[in-house]
């Protein structure tokens, strides 16, 4: 870290000698400020208000339509409603955000990140308002707003950088190239080129999908840089000429070039190259007279010469491992810089490791397909703060989440649910208790991405730190992570069908992270996972039959509470058509401890028979069982038995160790949660009901979304296998829509602005036959 401050009267130039070209702050608004609109939405919102309450500071929220009761509009002191649903017409609208600051009484306006965040002229019409704006001035937000033109001054300050490339002069040795938005970041308007004819597709779709993001088009090309890492430096300015620098962040495990996993400080870097980095950050900052927190990010390359990539000028959403490691509240800062406060000579030197990992709801197998919908429940066991870093620890775990249990996640937002971080002091400590907290983590809800950072926090080149922005894509067998599909293709009717039926303990992985049993006995981490989702299953038929025998209906999930918890576990109730068929099968009675569940019969009782989907794989598992007035008889089985059974918990003895299963139903879903295993399930009927019978071909929307392009073709076309037909957006990302094969486009009904709900039928083509 280093703190370096400007001589008394001194004037700056952008390569740091003299008066830059950006204007500062107006004599540093030196007021107090009492009330603040946050302009934004979800976990930065509520993180903002955690700070402003502890300073004393009024609240005011912001909120369109479908975030009328989100958890950031509950806690503020006053909110103020934004029409419609879309960012567009909502949190995009600099004009009604300030409107909202004036009618509410707030003084101060803080961006938060993405939105406007990084918008100059939102920041410039919050001052001409009369507001105070908590954020860099105008004039360096602007110069850092384009990529582009923050290379040319990066380039004056002698930062080193990647040099720009004439798309029409590049040639096959140039590859891969890497085609980028001018404006804006969380990886849209990004495209990597690996074959040259690809090219001017590329550049066309980055400047379209760009357009779309932030209404502004312009890309731009240089080297793509394989193996490399992505690292960052924190810094933090004040108006009175002094720049800290805060460390460095390893950023490099990302998907579709969004961050996933961030931690401080980036392991196994050479000291030379930090060095560099944080030297060529706080020139960086200096060049354009910055103020505020703000983030300069670079690419490490495999030969250790880093490269500037942009400056955020706004807070970072991994901002959080950085306040671990030095007990800084950031966001704290940020407001007394914005009054006028100066910083202390030098900043505080860090402390021990900090990781962050990012909950998506999305699916890492179906391609990161983005999973909105319900979240019942969402509990982190063991969390000791909340948005905040609790002052003289050395270790601990934080949850800042956008989201609670009885929340909708929608399809207008990014589908980040929480981040968790965890801080100790080595990486290996901090490393092991977050991965241990995701592990147990009940998210009862959409799918999301949990498992995947447990399987890569545990994966031993992260624990050996050969890490870079490729790690997720070269391991993504391992980590169970799959191409996915770009919408679901009927063959004439619209029900799936299952990947296949497994008995007992089963032949398919499923989503837990660990494993603690193969075939019925204590085993490694790396078990085979379909054991644990068996064991699951037999868990929720046991719960069911609790449930039925003690008079049907309950209330699964015992209640949480205290830090980690989002939302009553109770919100679950247990629908009457819940049961899975019980039908008789022949069996082999196995072990079984006496136990009565209430009302068993003096008869023996013929063996019942369950079915479960694994909502991970699409395996489905019968579960084979008979209670009576001896225990459980369970012939797929051996060496399991009973402990005791309820609507909402379920202990068995495995191999002499006793296990409990928490369980919870919602309507068919089922929700089965253990320290080896948390995995969904759906209940399967007797027998599948029909589905809807659509055209051969049909090609339905995998998500809900909105039609933002349509592809060169019409109806009547002739298409090749895997192109593209249309682009869903939902959630902050695009998604193609494909031909799944060559053949005729008979029917496209998609229209661009379109909202589509899950299933809809987009598009059919019919598929070539042979000769």
């Amino acid at each position: 870290m280093a703190a370096t401050a400007a001589a008394p009267g001194e004037r700056r130039k952008p390569d740091g000698t003299g008066t830059p070209d950006v204007p500062e702050r107006p004599d540093a608004a030196r007021r107090t400020i009492r009330s603040v609109l946050v302009a934004n939405r979800g976990e930065i919102a509520r993180r903002v208000f955690r700070t402003c309450r502890d300073l004393g500071i009024t609240t005011v929220a912001v909120h369109s339509d479908a975030d009328e009761r989100a958890p950031h509009v509950r806690e503020a002191d006053a909110a103020v409603r934004l029409p419609g649903d879309a960012p567009a017409d909502t949190y995009l609208r600099a004009d009604l955000l300030v409107a909202a600051a004036l009618a509410a009484g707030a003084d101060a306006v803080h961006p938060g990140y993405g939105f406007l965040s990084e918008s100059a002229e939102f920041a410039r019409a919050v001052q001409e308002a009369g507001l105070t704006w908590i954020g860099p001035a105008p004039g360096a937000v602007a110069a850092m707003g384009s990529k582009t033109r923050a290379k040319e001054l990066m380039a004056a300050a002698g930062v080193p950088l990647f040099g720009r490339l004439d798309p029409a002069a590049v040639t096959a040795d140039d590859l891969p190239l890497l085609v980028k938005a001018a404006s804006g970041g969380g990886g849209r308007g990004m495209r990597v080129v690996r074959e040259l004819d690809r090219l001017p597709a590329e550049l066309a779709a980055a400047e379209a999908e760009a357009c779309s993001a932030f209404g502004d088009g312009e890309v731009f090309l240089e080297p793509y840089a394989e193996g490399a890492r992505h690292v960052e430096v924190q810094v933090l300015a004040d108006t009175h000429g002094t720049v800290w620098v805060l460390g460095e962040r390893d950023c490099s495990l990302q998907r579709r070039h969004q961050k996933v996993i961030e931690e401080t400080p980036a392991p196994a870097l050479p000291e030379d190259v930090r060095e560099v980095l944080h030297e060529a950050a706080g020139r960086a900052a200096r060049s354009i007279g910055y103020t505020g927190a703000g983030t300069v990010e670079f690419l490490v390359a495999r030969d250790g010469r880093p490269y500037f990539l942009e400056m955020n000028t706004r807070l970072q959403v991994e901002h959080p491992v950085t306040e671990c490691v030095t007990g800084l509240d950031l966001v704290a800062w940020q407001i007394r810089v914005a009054e006028g406060a100066a910083l202390p000579p030098e900043p505080p030197r860090p402390r021990g490791h900090a990781i962050e990992a990012r909950l998506y709801a999305e699916d890492p197998a179906r391609g990161w397909q983005p999973q909105p919908g319900p979240l019942h429940l969402l509990d982190v066991p063991g969390v000791d703060a909340e948005f905040a870093v609790p002052p003289g620890r050395e270790t601990g775990l934080r949850l800042d989440a956008g989201v609670a249990g009885g929340d909708t996640i929608g399809v207008h937002y990014d589908p980040m649910l929480a981040k968790v971080i965890a801080w100790a002091p080595t990486r290996a400590e901090a490393v092991r208790r977050l991965a241990g907290a995701l592990e147990r983590t009940r998210l009862h809800g959409p799918r999301t991405n949990r498992d995947l950072l447990v399987r890569a926090l545990r994966h031993p080149e992260f624990a050996a730190a050969r890490l870079d922005t490729a790690f997720l894509e070269r391991h993504s067998a391992e980590l169970g992570v799959g191409t996915g599909a770009s919408a679901h293709a009927d063959g004439g009717t619209s029900t799936s069908t299952a990947s296949g039926t497994v008995t007992g303990t089963g032949t398919a992985a499923d989503t837990g992270a660990t494993s603690s049993f193969v075939d019925g006995t204590a085993a490694a981490p790396e078990a085979p996972a379909q054991d644990r989702t068996a064991l699951a299953a037999l868990a929720a038929a046991l719960a069911d039959a609790a449930a039925r025998t003690a008079g049907g209906s309950a209330a699964p999930g015992a209640a949480a509470s205290g830090p980690g918890t989002s939302g009553p576990a109770a919100s679950g109730r247990r629908a009457p058509g819940l049961s899975p068929t019980d039908s008789p099968t022949d069996g082999t009675a196995v072990a079984a401890v006496p136990i009565r569940l209430g009302g068993w019969r003096n008869v023996p009782s013929q063996p019942q028979l369950k079915r479960f989907r694994a909502e991970a794989t699409g395996a489905v598992h019968d579960v084979r069982y008979r209670l009576d007035r001896d225990g459980l008889t369970a012939p797929d089985f051996p060496g399991v038995t009973l402990v005791s059974a309820a609507p909402d918990r379920v202990v068995l003895e495995i191999a002499g160790v006793r296990h409990p299963f928490s369980v919870a139903a919602y309507a068919e879903r089922v929700f089965v949660d253990s320290p080896f295993v948390c995995t969904a399930l759906t209940a399967l009927p007797r027998f599948t009901p029909p589905g809807e019978r659509t055209a051969p071909g049909s090609l339905r929307a995998p998500m809900p979304g909105t039609v933002v392009r349509i592809g060169e073709f019409t109806a009547g076309d002739r298409v090749t296998a895997g192109a593209p037909l249309l682009w869903l957006e939902a959630m902050k990302m695009e998604h193609v829509i494909a031909a799944p094969a060559a053949g005729t486009l008979t029917e496209l009904t998609a229209e661009v602005g379109r909202q589509v709900e899950l299933g809809a039928v987009l598009a059919v083509v019919k598929e070539e036959t042979g000769p």
